[in-house]
């Protein structure tokens, strides 16, 4: 039997325990199902459950080192989850890089996990209750807004974005965005969910069931009555506040400009094995050619009845989506290509199309195009933040997996000033999601133009949750929107995050909307990121604040932890 012993040392030494491996299991399991509170699905009561109980754990950790892999774990599972569909990228190729298929959502999950591990170990420098669970909160929001300057930038899946329901609900809960963004949305979203779901969840039987399964020995004390009625009391009045406030922003804000053009916006709905392969390029463009003859028709039409006496007509600009025209540089060096163009969308004043191009210094730039009446072209615009692992290459990889080691990126935001055209801000593709940064904040502009090819991740939640950021930009800017999706969904925005009119993903055809008028600059739209971020301090600084009461020192070293 001795001779056993050394090997089932070495066996236990590298075998996790049971309560390990719960641990682990449970946290990636709440992350993961916290995602269902994301879109499309917007099962907002989940968070209840999911930051409850990350809440519970938090407030009962031994150290800093094990919140932490709370942290961790929590966020692999939110992250790995909510961005399952970037595989779809990988399998349109999969042929070739089949190797790389498990690698996109588990490994933006496993860069991105870090910032909810830090949060939750530095909230732990708070005693556990209110004060720790606020700080969590606002630092979980501070480190979601960190991530726009990892690699290129990767801010997608802000919990604020829950909150962009389809339909009349979604559009009153994101009104607060006009005054403090996506990001202060996330901050109050994850507060009401932390202090809300904690004390809901208090001495209930799933919260003792996780204490027996983790093996917890510093189970948390049953509230007292009164914390509870004050911390629902307070939840309850936050939302009604907040319901308040969006009506009146609904009902008081008016547009004060003139109205925009009319937008005919173009889905070609080519799949992207279909472009990568160049199978059919004549096709593409004479596929796009008819549908926007098809919808300046309709624009025209649209252009007599919307005109009341004495006023000029409203111009027509029509949209094609990202990369939409077949094949490289064509666009730039054919001006027989664009006289084509502008020859079948007669009666257009401009067409706004997106294509690669290459810059003088022999670069690839994903770019968008602003095409004259008679096919010259207006404006230039390049793609300022790229995608990550896809148009742009981390210099740390030694692997070349993103062709000719990635693009150029453009120098950021800029208005076009096109003839008898509202002035207006291009987006292309994956821009839309980075809260305040989407705007020329010295030149504001009338309208925005989104063009984007979402083909890569297929029907699945990546593209909703890309639309989602579509209207949070709106309502944050104050500024209609009109976006262009290869195979959807195409769309327009007021304003207020209002849909205009849409088509739906996987179909071909052509939108004609009149973009209404712009609504006068928001909060957010001239202060931008600054209030988010003050927002977080002003709640940490409550959170470090001395307790009035000195029943914290009068209690005993291990005592049980209320909130």
């Amino acid at each position: 039997m001795s001779t056993l012993m050394p090997s089932k040392n070495v066996f236990s030494r590298f075998c996790p325990k049971r309560e390990t491996l719960y641990f682990v299991v449970f946290m990636l399991g709440l992350g993961g199902i916290s995602t269902l509170a994301l879109p499309p699905l917007h099962i907002l009561p989940i968070l209840l459950l999911g930051f409850g109980l990350l809440g519970q754990r938090l407030n009962t950790t031994r150290n800093w080192r094990h919140a932490a892999w709370t942290g961790a774990l929590f966020g692999f599972g939110f992250y790995a989850a909510g961005l399952y569909w970037l595989v779809n990228a990988v399998l349109i190729r999969a042929d070739e890089f089949w190797w790389f298929v498990p690698f996109p959502s588990l490994g933006c999950a496993l860069i991105l996990a870090p910032t909810v591990a830090v949060p939750a170990a530095l909230c732990t420098l708070l005693p556990p209750g209110l004060r720790r669970l606020s700080a969590f909160a606002a630092l979980w929001t501070l480190f979601d807004m960190g991530r726009t300057f990892i690699f290129s930038g990767f801010t997608w899946n802000a919990l604020g974005s829950c909150l962009a329901i389809p339909g009349p609900i979604g559009t009153l809960l994101i009104q607060p965005a006009a005054w403090m963004g996506e990001d202060g949305l996330t901050l109050a979203l994850v507060l009401l969910a932390l202090l809300c779901g904690t004390a809901l969840l208090d001495q209930t039987p799933l919260a003792r069931w996780a204490d027996r399964l983790l093996g917890t020995h510093n189970a948390p004390a049953p509230l007292p009555s009164a914390i509870r009625r004050r911390v629902f009391a307070g939840s309850i009045a936050a939302m009604l506040l907040w319901c308040i406030a969006g009506t009146l922003r609904l009902y008081t804000v008016h547009p004060t400009s003139e109205p925009g053009p009319i937008a005919v916006i173009v889905q070609g709905n080519v799949p992207e094995s279909e472009k990568i392969g160049r199978q059919s390029p004549r096709d593409i463009f004479t596929r796009y050619l008819h549908l926007t003859a098809q919808g300046v028709q309709a624009a025209q039409a649209l252009q007599t009845t919307q005109r009341k006496p004495g006023e000029r007509f409203r111009p027509i600009v029509f949209l094609w989506p990202e990369t939409a025209f077949p094949g490289y540089d064509l666009l730039q060096d054919s001006p027989r290509a664009r006289q084509a163009i502008m020859e079948w969308a007669v009666g257009a004043d401009a067409g706004i199309i997106g294509a690669l191009r290459m810059d003088d210094a022999g670069h690839y730039r994903n770019s968008v195009m602003a095409l004259a009446p008679d096919g010259s072209i207006e404006a230039v615009y390049d793609k300022a933040r790229l995608v990550p692992f896809g148009e742009y290459q981390p210099p740390f990889i030694p692997l070349q997996i993103v062709p000719q080691g990635g693009m150029a990126a453009g120098p950021g935001p800029q208005t076009w000033h096109l003839p008898d055209i509202p002035a207006v801000g291009p987006l292309v593709c994956y821009e839309v999601i980075f809260s305040g940064d989407v705007v020329n904040a010295h030149d504001r502009p009338r309208w925005l133009a989104n063009v984007t090819n979402d083909a890569w991740f297929g029907n699945s939640a990546g593209p909703r949750q890309h639309l989602s950021s579509v209207r949070l930009r709106a309502v944050e800017e104050g500024l209609p929107v009109a976006r262009a999706a290869n195979t959807g969904i195409s769309t327009a925005y007021d304003g207020m995050g209002h849909m205009l009119d849409h088509l739906e993903w996987g179909k071909a055809g052509v939108l004609t909307v009149a973009l209404p008028a712009s609504l006068p600059p928001t909060l957010f739209g001239r202060m931008g990121q600054s209030i988010p971020l003050g927002l977080c301090v002003m709640v940490l600084v409550l959170a470090c604040l001395p307790r009035r009461d000195h029943q914290h020192a009068t209690s005993p070293p291990n005592s049980k932890t209320q909130l």
